[in-house]
């Protein structure tokens, strides 16, 4: 339900301007989750509360400077600069922020790995460099007789590997090639070597270390070789094999992080001692041999998968082994991926408060500002309609006196003539003369009547608290409109109980409001209709006035704008939209309340409450 109803409020999001438009996208993301109308009911009622009085008000009638009462293009304008004003730092801040972190952890794990890669190096250097310089001492303090004795030489080695360790045999190679004097754990006495690798390389450099290789032995394993002279220009070889585990024990206990993996590689990748995740001895590793370098690297690179990793490497002088130290790189980040997060979060819950901040704020003060500017064009056609009626007032007021003079005349000369017909008998026995006296005298009255009626309504336009029959006002005002009510064959209906006390109220404003309301309702009916207005007592301090038609009816969406100023559904029949919201203020004015019922096609009902006793200013 909620992400349906999330989708309906998108949809009608996106057709925000018009409120009929907005049913086809929510349609559309309903329809996509399958769930019924009441998601979409739900998501208009969400957005109806939530839209500003101003999203669809319209200026009208404004000269010139139209931009001052666009109050959504203010509203935009406004969330735009505050949320960028506000946003803006913030979000270069976390940039910065973030890409500082990002290199700081990136570069204490650069450091860190060279470190390693350093001290590791260190270690391994200094165990190659101190067995080839045993053999040294060796070939230095030992004559080649002595290293030709199979039991001095075992004594040599068996003294080696108590007070040094890492050697597995050591062995005496002739100048031809051939193993003269061996001790260790194989039977390799009197063994050719001539053929071999190692040997080849002995004779050309003097010194060697070779890589891992199975040799004769056929068993991995690494020599370390010195050929040393003889007197009358001959030479030997003394050969050492070393024992590799230890280099393989020292790297396995480095403590790494991020799978970490230790290894030592020749220059053609491969593998010289074991690996964690990148396969056995003599097996060549997936990843690139480093370039050379004379110093400890560390670099990015990447696995055959595509993850990246942390690779530190540092060639070993003078031997054929490359020390690599890998690490992933997503492991080694972990810390920073879980900081990176509470960044992102702590950017998003930022943004979203200060968005809503930013458009509750904005939608408070522009609706303030359309409220106060809606209330001032108010004020100043109450004060234009007021000021017509008051001329419309004295006019009538000018006009029924102008039109009582002659009436009265006209109706003293008319009785003067019916007086002397009546005393002549030719004339008295005339009837049709005598009715037409009749009907000229009461037409007379009827003037009179009319022009009375005017005099009372120019005398009520101002301001006056005098005790009100709401019968009389509600007659009086009728008396204008019976002619178009008769023309028009509208029924009308008065129900005023006797019960109905007289109240003091303010007896033109008092004619004004249903004067409108009567007004409207003959505009919304066609002809034959009916009207009907009832007065009930409501209680000891207030009465009911209803007025009811039977025309077009309101749309409930229009309910709560129709008090508002400007408002009109009958802008194409010359309405203004500012009747009912004058009545409204005109009601509110003498301390009444007004509501309307009403449902399209059947009618319409206003009910207002008057308050029989008056409230004292300043109370």
């Amino acid at each position: 339900m909620i992400p349906a109803i999330y989708l309906c409020c998108i949809g009608a999001v996106l057709e925000y301007k018009n409120v009929h438009s907005i049913i086809p996208p929510c349609k559309f993301f309903c329809s996509i989750l399958n769930c019924n109308s009441s998601h979409l009911d739900l998501a208009m009622s969400i957005l109806e509360k939530l839209r500003p009085k101003f999203w669809n008000h319209v200026p009208r009638d404004i000269p010139k400077s139209k931009d001052q009462f666009n109050f959504r293009r203010i509203w935009n304008l406004a969330v735009l600069l505050t949320a960028g004003v506000a946003l803006l730092p913030l979000t270069i801040m976390t940039v910065i922020h973030y890409q500082v972190t990002q290199n700081a952890i990136e570069s204490e794990i650069h450091n860190h790995t060279y470190r390693l890669v350093r001290n590791t190096w260190g270690t391994v250097s200094y165990f190659l460099g101190e067995r080839r310089t045993v053999l040294d001492l060796i070939a230095q303090d030992t004559t080649f007789e002595e290293l030709n004795d199979p039991s001095h030489l075992s004594a040599i080695l068996k003294n080696l590997k108590r007070r040094l360790g890492g050697l597995v045999d050591l062995g005496v190679v002739n100048s031809s090639g051939r193993q003269t004097s061996y001790a260790g754990p194989y039977k390799l006495t009197n063994v050719d070597y001539s053929d071999q690798k190692w040997f080849k390389e002995v004779m050309e450099s003097g010194v060697y270390t070779s890589d891992l290789f199975l040799g004769l032995r056929n068993i991995p394993h690494i020599v370390i070789a010195g050929k040393y002279g003889l007197t009358g220009g001959s030479f030997y070889v003394l050969r050492a094999t070393l024992d590799i585990d230890t280099v393989n024990n020292a790297l396995y206990r480095l403590e790494l992080s991020g799978f970490g993996d230790a290894f030592i590689i020749n220059k053609e990748g491969i593998l010289q001692t074991p690996s964690r995740y990148h396969g056995e001895v003599l097996n060549k590793i997936s990843l690139s041999v480093p370039v050379y370098s004379s110093k400890a690297q560390v670099l990015d690179d990447k696995d055959p998968k595509g993850e990246p990793l942390i690779v530190g490497y540092a060639y070993i002088s003078d031997t054929p082994f490359i020390l690599m130290i890998v690490q992933k790189k997503g492991e080694l980040l972990k810390p920073w991926y879980k900081i990176r997060m509470e960044l992102i979060w702590f950017l998003v819950i930022s943004i979203t408060v200060i968005l809503l901040v930013t458009l509750g704020v904005v939608t408070y003060l522009v609706n303030r500002i359309y409220v106060a500017d809606q209330e001032r064009a108010m004020s100043l056609h109450h004060m234009e309609y007021s000021n017509r009626l008051a001329s419309i007032g004295r006019l009538a007021a000018g006009v029924a006196h102008e039109i009582n003079n002659p009436l009265a005349i006209i109706n003293e000369k008319a009785g003067l003539i019916k007086d002397m017909f009546t005393y002549k008998e030719m004339y008295s026995e005339d009837k049709k003369l005598i009715g037409l006296v009749d009907s000229i005298i009461s037409s007379v009255n009827r003037c009179g009547t009319i022009t009375k009626r005017l005099l009372g309504f120019a005398r009520h336009m101002d301001v006056s608290i005098q005790p009100v029959n709401l019968g009389e006002v509600i007659h009086e005002v009728l008396g204008f409109l019976e002619k178009e009510a008769e023309y028009r064959s509208i029924t009308v209906s008065v129900d005023v109980p006797d019960d109905i006390p007289q109240f003091e109220s303010d007896r033109g404003k008092l004619q004004q409001i249903f004067l409108n309301l009567v007004n409207n309702a003959f505009a919304a009916m066609e002809e034959g209709g009916r009207l009907d207005i009832k007065v009930r007592r409501k209680d000891e301090d207030s009465i009911w006035a209803t007025v009811s038609d039977t025309g077009c009816g309101i749309p409930k969406a229009d309910f709560e704008r129709i008090f508002c100023p400007f408002f009109s559904t009958k802008t194409k029949k010359g309405g203004t939209g500012l009747g009912l919201s004058i009545t409204c203020g005109l009601v509110q004015e003498i301390g009444g309340d007004i509501d309307v019922h009403s449902e399209v096609g059947k009618g319409t009902s206003f009910v207002i409450t008057l308050p029989l006793k008056r409230k004292k200013e300043g109370k």
